[in-house]
Order: structure tokens, then sequence, then C-alpha cells
């Protein structure tokens, strides 16, 4: 051949491969994977399931804007049944089949105490954005552990049980009875308060416990009372703490009674129905539209999943902001990498918008809760909805609740 008949066919060739290359659809980058675990099944469901929307609907959104470092953000969804070893199988396959970078969830304080173990021994961080047992951003803590890669956006219990004693005892209650049920999340609740109440030299007239899916407390409630319990304070999830509110109402004992966050949850609204009435929890965020980035959210999440209120609203909103905190690590790590992405958790240098605050630089090294107690208000059950106990609570809700900087 010819060298110009040579060059004629490169030319050609060159031409064509161009031509086909340019008609081809471009790759995408790969999805960054990661993890949502929660219970979406069960008696813990109502928050499992408005945590995993609230998540979803946050990823659409950083999705439609382009995603993070070009790349949309994938959520890898798993159903831990809230059973401990149910949870620590989910974060073995999470990590090792699908690779997740980051995981977020974790509704049940003793599935995250299985589970969360794998990702710190695989350097991957885990994002606890629920379950509120106070040791479980103390699992990994230095000096026995270089790095802990355990996160959580959520209220945790000694930051709770501080809030339900005070509050007990500054409407004058000195004799209180708590009641708390068998699992993890009670007990280290109930330990909590009864830690806190010794700080104010009160001792409970009554600790009673009782199971997951009790359906009569009256046991239970007659010592509290025979005791002369003034009110109850009470740590589990929904369902059983409508039971307790049930179990009043049979007797016909009203004493006020202040739980933990779960009591916020559609399951106890439905299962006490007017009898829960009154009652308070501490909450992180409330159904309100005040501010624009909670109108927008809660308009978002009321059209999207066809409903008029969030099941368990704390655990969405929480769901919602957790995987903001991610995509802002991963964004300003410039990387996938589960140590560097632990490393700009610690350091955020921009602020993350959320619908229950907007965290500015909302851990540290050695903090790893971005909520302190001022962030923190009491709802109240009143007729089907969680709404502000205090008025001045309700009056100030536009004003975003910052952490406190000086708090470890």
């Amino acid at each position: 051949m010819k060298p110009t008949t040579r060059a004629f066919v490169g030319t050609l060739f060159g031409a064509t491969a161009l031509a086909t290359a340019l008609a081809m659809p471009a790759f995408a980058a790969d999805p960054i994977k990661i993890g949502v675990t929660g219970p979406y099944t069960g008696g813990s469901s109502a928050m499992g399931v408005s945590m995993r929307d609230g998540a979803r609907l946050a990823a659409a959104e950083i999705n439609k804007n382009g995603g993070v470092l070009g790349r949309q953000i994938q959520l890898v969804e798993r159903d831990d049944e809230a059973k401990n070893e149910v949870g620590a199988q989910v974060a073995q396959e999470l990590i090792n089949k699908e690779k997740v970078v980051a995981t977020l969830g974790f509704i049940n304080t003793g599935v995250a105490l299985a589970a969360q173990r794998f990702y710190q021994e695989a350097e991957i961080p885990v994002f606890n954005n629920v379950a509120t047992g106070t040791v479980i951003t103390n699992q990994f803590k230095t000096p026995d552990y270089d790095s802990n890669y355990v996160f959580r956006n959520s209220a945790y219990d000694v930051l709770q049980a501080g809030m339900m004693v005070d509050e007990a005892l500054a409407k004058g209650h000195k004799k209180i009875a708590v009641l708390a049920d068998s699992t993890n999340y009670g007990q280290l609740g109930r330990e909590d308060i009864e830690k806190y109440l010794a700080t104010k030299s009160v001792k409970p007239v009554a600790v009673e416990k009782f199971n997951i899916k009790d359906v009569d407390m009256t046991a239970q409630l007659l010592k509290a009372q025979q005791a002369g319990a003034e009110v109850i304070l009470a740590y589990g999830i929904g369902p059983e703490l409508a039971q307790i509110a049930n179990g009043m109402a049979k007797l016909g004992w009203k004493v006020p009674m202040i739980t933990s966050w779960p009591a916020s949850m559609q399951s106890f609204i439905d299962i006490a129905g007017s009898n829960g009435n009154g009652v308070i929890m501490p909450q992180t965020f409330i159904e309100d539209k005040t501010l624009p980035k909670r109108k927008t959210f809660l308009e978002d999440y009321y059209k999207t999943y066809g409903v008029t209120k969030i099941p368990t609203p704390v655990a969405g909103a929480q769901g919602y902001d957790s995987v903001f905190l991610i995509a802002a690590a991963i964004k300003q790590a410039g990387s996938t990498d589960g140590p560097k992405i632990r490393e700009a958790l610690e350091n955020l240098n921009t602020k993350v918008e959320g619908v229950v605050t907007t965290y500015d630089k909302p851990f540290t090294a050695t903090d790893h809760n971005a909520i302190t107690r001022n962030m923190v208000v009491f709802g109240k059950v009143q007729d089907g909805k969680i709404v502000y106990d205090k008025a001045e609570d309700a009056k100030n809700a536009g004003v975003v609740r910052l952490k406190e900087k000086t708090s470890n």
C-alpha cells in the first residue's frame, strides 16, 4: 500500500472512531453509596420509616443539584428489624458487599451498639441520627482508640434525662416514679435518670420495668401509685409508653407523665388516643413552618409520601439533616475515603443548613454529638399532634438554636 493511501485510511479510521465515540452515551461516574439502616417493620417502624424517608428527600435534593464530587448519592437501605443480630449482619453486608462509604440510621440503641463496631473496624463513618443511648458515641473514644468513627445528631440520653428530671422538679414534684422498658435503650435511660436524680439528692419512690409488647402496666403503676408518686418519668418507645398512659386512665390516676422523646411517635398517638393528651417529651424538632427551610422540608415530605404529618417528626428531620452532614464532609474531603470523611466531619469548615438547626462546626475530634441541651424543647401531645409545650418556645420557633461551643 502506498504511503498516501495508508494515511488516508488512517484518517478515515480515526474520523470514524471519533464519530462513534461521540455517538455513544457518556458513562456516569459511579454513585456514592451510603447505607441507611433502621427498622422499617415492627414496633419501631414509625421511627425507621420516618428517618429513611427524610434521608431519601435529602439525597434527592442533593442529586438534583449535581450530587457530590460530580457523583450521585445512592442510598442502600436495609431493614434491621430492631434486632441486634440483624443489625450486625446488615452492617457487615453494607461494608463488605455494598462497599458503602458511610452509613446513616440506627433507631435502637442496642442495634447501634451491636453493629457500629464493624464500621469502627473498617474505618467507615457511621452516623446515628435517631438512637440516643449516651454510650453510643463513647464506645470507641480516645485514648483507648486512635480515632472514633461514630457520630450522632440526636439528643443523647444524659441530656434528655436531665431535662425530664429538671422539669419534674421545677413543677414541684419531689416524689418521682421511674418506668423504663427492659431494652438497652430503656435501662440505660433509667440509669441516666437515677444518676441525675442523685445529683439533686432525690431518690425515686418507685423504679419499675416493663417489656416490649407489654399491654398491661397495671402492676407497675399500682406500685408507683402506692408509693405516692406525684409524676411519672417513663423511658421507652411509642407503643409501650401509650400503654402507660392508658393504664393510668384505667386506674383513674391523674399525675403528669414526662417521657423520653418517642412519645412523639405516631404509634403513641394512635394507641393512647385522648389519654395521651398532655404528655410531654424532649424534642429537637416540632412540625412548624416558621422557617423557610422547615416549611419546604415539611411540604415536600407531605406531598412525596401523601401524609399530613410525619409519623415521627424528630426521626424524619434528623434523618434528613444527617445526609447533608455526610455530603458536606465528603465534599470537603474531596474523597470517599473513610478516614478523610471522618476528619472532615470533625473539622467542617462550612455551615450546613438543616431543619433541626444550622450546623456550625458540630463535631470535634473529642465531641461527636451535634446536639446540646439548649437546642432541645419540650413537645406536648395535643389532639393527635406534637406541639410546643411552652408558650415561649412556640413564640421563638423562628429562632435557630445553635450548638453551645463550650459543650464537650
